[in-house]
């Protein structure tokens, strides 16, 4: 059996190293290594994929969320609702530019920001709301716009593990998540559905003037060189790493396919099992594509099946362990434990084995069983 990974990168590009050899070899043949024409086709293409009106490529994820947050004006001291259970980048920027976080609860059937909780936090002074895709799971975009609306507020979706997957509304349309709220942010991390080789990032909106804002932004404030209309940052997709993205970005739906079928494997083997609360999948699953394969243990010992696994070679991983809530950075006396019980009980239970575009089934089936040999 192939050594199990917890992201195969190195199998995936042997599958497509020719494609993405000679994108980069395209690169470095004209020497247009900042906003070269490989950046402006990825981000053509990625408006067509996304139906979306503006693609703005940055560095990085986090500083797409922080420009995203720029460009709408914000205010230090503007309160922004955003979800207590994700990675610290979400709530990290908020910080920066001096916003008031307001860490809310999550739902515990899809681990996504609760819509009542959000409702529960809003005040005169809260501005925006921050949902995450966590996992690769759509949060209830169709309820959280309701809510925005009600309440004039902007919202900034963190798409960082969602790309491709749809959100459905009630009337059967569907939108891709990232491009439903006035703007969102993604990250093409290499571990990422579609990730480049290094850093990379992009904003997306349909709001003409925003976008103008946010290219501004990207670029030092600057529209014309050397005149500076905005204050802006240096945050730029590199063409090296948009090269990367022009050879994957064809087969993100594919990619998402295969990490919902490997999905749909792991909960089959672990269906009815009384310790195990798998991820549902329908069998026309869109609504997740599964940055992240996530059970949650419970009546059971998560720690010891992490060491278990850990043992047998199999690589997994606790994502998060420590509540944004509980972080030294982030610690606020307006918080009480009480607030979070979602929350806190999560970091107790979840567990998350490998996940990529490359696991087979015997990978697949030796994992499995090797989770259901320690919770007989």
């Amino acid at each position: 059996m192939k050594k199990i990974q917890m992201v195969d990168l190195k199998s995936q590009y042997d599958k497509i190293s020719a494609v993405v050899n000679e994108s980069i070899q395209e690169v470095l043949n004209t020497n247009t290594y900042i906003n070269g024409p490989q950046v402006h086709q990825f981000q053509k293409t990625l408006e067509d994929y996304l139906d979306v009106k503006h693609v703005i490529p940055c560095a990085n994820g986090t500083d797409a969320l922080q420009i995203a947050m720029m460009g709408l004006g914000l205010k230090p001291g503007d309160e922004v609702i955003t979800a207590d259970f994700t990675f610290a980048a979400t709530v990290e920027v908020i910080a920066l530019l001096q916003l008031t976080p307001v860490l809310v609860d999550v739902d515990l059937h899809n681990m996504n920001i609760s819509i009542e909780e959000i409702k529960r936090a809003i005040t005169p002074k809260t501005k925006a709301i921050v949902p995450v895709h966590l996992f690769g799971r759509a949060a209830n975009m169709e309820a959280i716009m309701a809510v925005a609306k009600e309440n004039n507020l902007y919202v900034i979706e963190d798409n960082a593990q969602a790309i491709g997957a749809n959100c459905k509304f009630s009337d059967g349309t569907k939108k891709k998540a990232g491009t439903i709220g006035h703007v969102g942010a993604t990250s093409f991390f290499p571990s990422k559905n579609l990730g480049c080789y290094g850093d990379g990032g992009a904003i997306f909106t349909n709001d003409d003037a925003l976008a103008h804002t946010l290219r501004g932004i990207v670029n030092h404030g600057m529209y014309e060189r050397y005149h500076h209309d905005v204050v802006g940052v240096n945050s730029r997709l590199d063409s090296i790493q948009a090269a990367v993205l022009n050879a994957k970005l064809p087969l993100l739906d594919e990619y998402n396919k295969a990490r919902q079928d490997a999905a749909r494997k792991y909960s089959l083997a672990f269906e009815g099992h009384k310790n195990i609360i798998a991820p549902n999948i329908c069998d026309i699953c869109d609504c997740h594509v599964f940055h992240q394969y996530t059970l949650r243990i419970i009546d059971a010992d998560r720690d010891g099946l992490m060491q278990h696994l850990l043992d047998k070679g199999i690589p997994c991983a606790i994502y998060y362990p420590i509540p944004l809530h509980s972080q030294k950075a982030y610690m606020d006396v307006r918080y009480k434990e009480e607030d979070f019980p979602v929350t806190n009980q999560l970091v107790k239970e979840v567990i998350s084995l490998p996940m990529h575009t490359e696991l087979d089934d015997e990978q697949i089936k030796f994992i499995t069983d090797s989770v259901l040999e320690f919770l007989k």
